[in-house]
C-alpha cells in the first residue's frame, strides 16, 4: 500500500525514548512523523484511523532473528508489529561475503515489509579460521559483525577480529560460550538433564566465555554486544563490567524469561534452545536484568520445520518461533512483574535500536513513521494456524496470550492490517 496522510486517533500513545505515555492523536506525512497532538495548518488527513482502546508506539526492533524463507518471515515480523530486526550471520545463505548481503538487502527492500539489517559474519564461514571481509561487508550493508552461534576457540584471532573492527568502529556481537565446557550437551547442566539422562551445558559455560569477551573488549576497546544471555552469573558480569564504565550492552531472548529447565518436562523439542533453557534462579536473574535496563530483549526467532523437531530431544534441533511472539510474551512479563507498559516496550523498541544504532524504536516528529498499532487486551491462543511463520514449532503452543497486532506501518504505509 502506498504512503497516505495518516491521522491516527483515540489511542494511547506510548514513545519510550521521548517518555510521551497519554492518549495523543498521531499524524503521518511522506512516510514520516508529521505531528503528535495537532497536526500543522496545512495538514490534510487522506485516512483517519479510529484507534480507541488501542495502544499506538514504535514499531518493534528485533535484535536477532533468523530468516530462512524472507518473505513469509518478514510477513511473520509485521504481523507481530516489528519494523526493524537483526539478520545473523548464519540464516540462509550466510552473509559472509559482500554479494550475499546486497542480495538479501535488495530482496527485503523489494518486499517493502520490515526493514532486515544484516550481521556480517566475523570469519569466513564463521569457521573461526579467517577473518571475514569486514569492510566490504560493511559497504554491502551490514551493520554489525558476529559468529553467530559458532565460537572463535583461537583467542588470539578474537584478538585481532575485535581490533580490527575497533579501528573501524565495527560493533562486534557475540553469544558467549566456551565450545569445550560445552560439548555435545543439550540441556542446563542440572536436576533435569540429570534425570533425563542428557548431557548438560554448565553455566560455566557462558561465564568463561563473557569473561573472556570483556577482557579482550576492554583491551581493544571494541563496541561489544553479547547476545541471549542465559545465566544469573553472566548477567552480574555484565553488571560489574557496566560499573566499571565499560560501554557492553547485551540482550535475552524473550523465551529465557518465562521457561526454565523445567519446561523440558518429558523430552520436549519444542523446549530445546541454545543456548539451553536454565534453572528457575537463572530466569528469575534475567527477568530482574531486563526490568532495570541492564539487557534489552530479543526474539531469537529461529524457524525450524517439523523434520527437525520431531526428533529425539537430544537430536531436535534448537530454536523456536519468536517473531509474533515477542509483543505478548513481553506484555505478559511486563504483567506478571507490575512493571510501567512503557518500561517494557523500551525493551523492545528504543533499547534495540540505540544497541544497532538505529534511527527506529521511536515515534519522534520527523522520524520514520514506524509504527505499532495494538490491542493490550485482546487475548488469542497461539496455534500453529494463528502462526504466519514458516516455523510452526514454539513451547508456547496451547498458550493463551494477550496483546494482538492490529497495524503495522513501515515508512508511512500500512504494511499489515487485522
Amino acid at each position: 500500500m502506498s504512503m497516505q496522510h495518516l491521522h491516527i486517533r483515540n489511542a494511547r500513545l506510548i514513545d519510550p525514548r521521548n517518555g510521551v505515555d497519554e492518549q495523543l492523536d498521531l499524524f503521518i506525512a511522506d512516510g514520516r512523523i508529521a505531528a503528535i497532538g495537532r497536526p500543522a495548518t496545512d495538514f490534510a488527513a487522506q485516512r483517519t484511523i479510529d484507534a480507541a482502546g488501542m495502544i499506538v508506539c514504535p514499531g518493534l526492533v528485533d535484535l536477532s532473528a533468523r530468516l530462512g524463507g524472507i518473505e513469509p518471515e518478514l510477513g511473520a515480523a509485521v504481523a507481530g508489529g516489528v519494523t526493524s530486526l537483526a539478520c545473523p550471520p548464519d540464516s540462509k545463505p550466510l552473509l559472509d561475503e559482500p554479494g550475499l548481503v546486497e542480495r538479501l538487502v535488495r530482496r527485503s527492500d523489494t518486499l517493502g515489509l520490515a526493514r532486515v539489517y544484516p550481521i556480517g559474519a566475523l570469519t569466513q564461514q564463521l569457521a573461526g579460521e579467517r577473518l571475514a571481509e569486514m569492510n566490504s561487508l560493511a559497504r554491502a550493508g551490514c551493520i554489525a559483525f558476529s559468529q553467530a552461534k559458532q565460537a572463535i576457540v583461537d583467542t588470539q584471532l578474537l584478538l585481532r577480529a575485535m581490533q580490527y573492527a575497533a579501528t573501524f568502529g565495527y560493533a562486534v556481537r557475540l553469544r558467549p560460550q566456551d565450545d569445550f565446557l560445552a560439548r555435545e550437551g543439550v540441556a542446563h547442566d542440572g536436576e533435569v538433564a540429570s534425570r533425563l539422562g542428557l548431557t548438560g551445558i554448565p553455566v560455566a559455560a557462558e561465564t568463561v566465555a563473557t569473561a573472556t569477551a570483556l577482557q579482550l573488549a576492554a583491551h581493544t576497546g571494541v563496541r561489544l554486544h553479547l547476545s541471549r544471555l542465559s545465566s544469573a552469573a553472566a548477567i552480574e558480569l555484565i553488571r560489574q563490567a557496566r560499573c566499571a564504565g565499560m560501554p557492553v550492552t547485551c540482550d535475552v531472548a524473550v523465551h529465557h524469561l518465562h521457561l526454565s529447565e523445567m519446561d523440558i518436562g518429558y523430552f520436549d523439542s519444542n523446549a530445546r534452545f541454545d543456548p539451553p533453557l536454565r534453572s528457575a534462579s537463572d530466569r528469575d536473574a534475567l527477568r530482574a536484568a531486563v526490568a532495570e535496563g541492564l539487557a534489552a530483549i530479543c526474539s531469537d526467532h529461529t524457524p525450524v520445520d517439523a523434520d527437525g523437531k520431531q526428533l529425539p530431544f537430544a537430536e531436535a534441533l534448537p530454536g523456536a518461533t519468536g517473531l509474533e511472539l515477542l509483543l505478548p510474551l513481553t506484555l505478559l512479563w511486563a504483567r506478571q512483574t507490575k512493571l510501567p507498559l512503557a518500561v517494557a516496550l523500551a525493551r523492545v523498541t528504543s533499547d534495540p535500536a540505540t544497541i544497532l544504532g538505529l534511527d527506529a524504536g521511536s515515534l519522534t516528529v520527523g522520524g520514520p513513521a514506524d509504527v505499532c498499532l495494538f490491542d493490550p487486551e485482546e487475548s488469542w491462543c497461539v496455534t500453529p494456524e494463528a502462526l504466519r511463520s514458516q516455523g510452526k514449532h514454539t513451547p508456547f503452543l496451547g498458550y493463551e496470550v494477550s496483546g494482538r497486532v492490529r497495524m503495522t506501518l513501515v515508512g508511512g504505509r500500512i504494511v499489515f492490517a487485522a
